[in-house]
């Protein structure tokens, strides 16, 4: 999750809060003038978390889960080739 928050001089600042690990995941809370941006562990435990003024928040830009596997950081595993003796089911 990307927030662009304005600074009050006239520019803006970028901050990024993004899930670490397998299985975390970001949320986003707005209440009572505020915008709270958490990394969540699966049991719902947050990791850490930003808050910004909701006044100040220019945007909040949500970035898929699979940039990194497009952008070629992660490779992916070798693929097995079947046995001889089994039949392939010619799903590929």
């Amino acid at each position: 999750m990307e927030i662009v928050v304005d600074t009050g001089d006239g520019s803006v600042r970028q901050f990024d809060v993004v899930a670490t690990k397998a299985g975390r995941r970001v949320e986003v809370t707005m209440a009572r003038g505020t915008v709270e941006v958490s990394e969540v562990t699966r049991s719902g435990q947050p990791v850490r978390s930003a808050r910004f003024m909701a006044s100040r928040v220019v945007a909040l830009v949500e970035h898929p889960a699979g940039d990194e596997a497009e952008s070629g950081d992660r490779q992916r595993a070798p693929r097995r080739r079947p046995n001889a003796d089994q039949p392939s089911l010619d799903l590929s």
